[in-house]
């Protein structure tokens, strides 16, 4: 087992304490079990009386006072720094709180039930490579036991390699490119939400059932965009619906004309945009196009669910979006721990729940299998975060966890986000959506839950 720098720290100044205490007592035999009975030493005369100076039983209760390490060591256990690489700044920067808040409530959580004693390391993904890079090297630097994050899986694959290659483990909450679940990671790369190779089928499924024969797709073409729209053209292909245009932008986009117009010519009767924040002007060129939402029906899909919103697309018309269908990854799947959501609204009041279940059972997964290693060795951690999510004792809250893994039993962890059930490549086998569609108000409103196995 792996021990804390600041552990041994702690330690180190606890002998140097009993050393001075020891000092001070000088060769006062007379010595109680507590060091603060100074006044036993002023009674130097006593030290003449035989008697007093040879009763062995309180001198030999003298070790009872060196136990003391023993008692301030108690929530020695584990002590163990968690750093998260997170968008703070950039385009995703709208859900920082969704995936913040659930780590510092488990954080507390942990705490609470006598558990390890957990520090978060804050560090910003900024949407952006570079900016994500820079962060991970402080961590790496800082030699936290783990890392959560990144959200984008763009981002997440420009620091992939550098993590993993450093034998650290990290967890996505949010990744759901389906490049994830073949890469080269050593067995270091976990994610708690569930592929695209998943979500792809699971939008087509909607746009078939909501009748559409002819169908175009416009996508950033990045990791998350471009496999995601090639899982829902296969899923609408298998169904008999056509793919009449695949569209790719360049995600740094600023103008979408050329593209809305494209769409515009494909004479489809439904569009699916894949995208992030960029879905705001993307949709204003396509109102512009004739090809808006009150024209055909739009699909969209978690990353424009997460940033964009109808004053975005529209500030003087709440309304925008009225009619815009999509699936994302559940905020509160049927199969998730019941009361998530409240305790989560409770501890950080308004925090938007968009892959927050998910964000939290990250932090879980790495405590649980730390406890369960007994270490704080990334590598041993990694070794063990798949097995405790399947094929043990179930359980879903952590003191629960907890008490199982303190007498011995192999724990399943069934989280916030439902059964992680992680495969040998750690991540989730199925997938639960939800199905929605925004308001006159500009509310999304979740509609159905689906679920797609892998």
């Amino acid at each position: 087992m792996m021990l804390n720098r600041k552990r041994i720290w702690r330690i180190l100044a606890l002998v140097l304490a009993l050393a001075l205490v020891a000092a001070a007592c000088g060769d006062d035999d007379d010595a109680e079990t507590t060091t603060t009975a100074a006044p036993t030493t002023t009674a130097a005369p006593t030290t003449t009386e035989a008697p007093t100076t040879t009763e062995a039983p309180t001198t030999t209760e003298a070790p009872t006072t060196t136990e003391a390490p023993t008692t301030t060591e108690a929530p020695a256990g584990l002590e163990i720094e968690i750093g998260y690489v997170l968008p703070q700044t950039g385009g995703l920067a709208p859900i920082i709180d969704a995936l913040v808040n659930p780590l510092e409530m488990a954080v507390e959580e942990i705490a609470a039930a006598g558990g390890p004693d957990v520090t978060l390391v804050a560090g910003d993904s900024g949407t952006d490579p570079q900016v994500a890079t820079n962060t991970v090297e402080q961590l790496l630097n800082d030699e936290v036991s783990a890392i959560i994050g990144p959200a984008s899986s763009r981002v997440s694959l420009s620091v992939i390699d550098r993590i993993t290659g450093a034998g650290t483990p990290m967890c996505s909450p949010s990744n759901t490119g389906a490049a994830f679940t073949t890469y080269e990671d050593n067995g270091f790369y976990f994610r708690t939400a569930p592929s695209d190779v998943l979500q792809g089928p699971a939008l087509a499924e909607q746009i078939v059932g909501e009748g559409a024969t002819s169908v175009a797709i416009i996508y950033r073409n990045d990791e998350y965009g471009a496999g995601f729209a090639g899982f829902v053209a296969e899923a609408l292909e298998a169904s008999g619906v056509t793919v009449a245009a695949e569209i790719a932008y360049d995600p740094d986009a600023t103008s979408f004309d050329a593209e809305a117009a494209q769409a515009a010519a494909a004479g489809v009767d439904a569009i699916a945009i894949i995208t992030f924040a960029e879905g705001a002007p993307l949709l204003q060129a396509m109102i512009e196009a004739g090809i808006g939402p009150a024209d055909l029906q739009i699909w969209v899909a978690d990353g424009f669910k997460d940033t964009v919103s109808a004053t975005d697309v529209d500030p003087n018309n709440p309304a925008a979006l009225e009619g815009v269908r999509g699936t994302a990854p559940s905020a509160s799947p049927a199969t998730g721990e019941a009361t998530f959501v409240d305790r989560l609204e409770a501890y950080a009041p308004g925090t938007p729940l968009i892959f927050s279940a998910q964000s939290y059972d990250c932090i879980m997964s790495f405590v649980l299998a730390a406890e369960s290693a007994d270490s704080t060795d990334p590598g041993d951690i990694a070794a063990a975060l798949n097995d405790v999510t399947r094929d043990g004792e179930k359980c879903s809250l952590y003191a629960d966890c907890h008490a199982l893994i303190e007498s011995g039993a192999d724990i399943d962890y069934d989280g916030a986000s439902g059964p992680l059930d992680f495969s040998d490549i750690g991540e989730p086998n199925v997938g639960t959506y939800d199905v929605f569609e925004y308001d006159a108000e500009g509310t999304a409103q979740v509609y159905d839950q689906v679920q797609f196995s892998a």
